[in-house]
């Protein structure tokens, strides 16, 4: 016999109903074009508790935002351990790009955030999901094969801004497959080169 739901576990699946429908609105329609009015429709909940657990559809968005980074970065730490930094870095790096092939996961999170909650803001939710999975692969590369024209935290958001364009350039090309083991290609090459150990230029001696 099942125990009597508690407030809590109702207030629990209210919210998950409006991340749900949500999120299913979002990426059909843009957030501009979304109306609150929808989400709770297909939530089934009242408008009030909408405005319960959210303050207004820009709060909303912005959780089911950090829901898809969260979901992006446990496809990515979902991967097999590997012993070779360099090609668990290339192997996560497909990963993002798999998880953002998604067209839901692509309007909400690489298209529709930044201009909806700003650069700072998005940064702030990536930071422990995405960002956190790059850079400990950058760190990782590093203590491998340092280099001293490379620190982590440059080198970790260089990264990152190729990979978000890179999902978007495979999104928008007219044949996704070909483009995406062109992609493929060049990121892999990119990351090889880039951890190529250098050696410090020598001061030459004065004469």
């Amino acid at each position: 016999m099942s125990r009597p739901r508690t407030q809590a576990d109702r207030l629990a699946a209210t919210r998950a109903a409006l991340l749900k429908a949500a999120r299913t609105i979002f990426a059909e329609q843009g957030y501009e074009a979304a109306a609150t009015e929808e989400i709770v429709r297909r939530a089934k909940v009242t408008r009030g508790a909408l405005y319960y657990h959210f303050e207004d559809k820009r709060a909303l968005f912005d959780a089911v935002a950090s829901e898809v980074a969260r979901e992006i970065a446990t496809k990515i730490d979902a991967m097999t351990p590997m012993d070779d930094p360099l090609q668990a870095l290339i192997v996560g790096t497909g990963a993002f790009l798999d998880a953002c092939l998604d067209p839901a996961v692509r309007r909400i999170y690489l298209i529709d955030a930044p201009a909806v909650l700003g650069w700072h803001r998005w940064r702030e939710i990536d930071a422990p999901h995405g960002v956190r999975s790059l850079r400990e692969g950058v760190t990782a590369m590093l203590a491998q094969r340092s280099d001293d024209a490379l620190a982590i935290e440059p080198t970790t958001f260089l990264l990152a801004g190729a990979f978000n364009e890179a999902a978007l350039w495979i999104a928008e090309a007219k044949e996704e497959k070909a483009a995406r083991r062109a992609m493929d290609r060049a990121l892999a090459a990119l990351i090889e080169r880039l951890f190529v150990p250098t050696r410090s230029p020598r001061v030459r001696a004065r004469a």
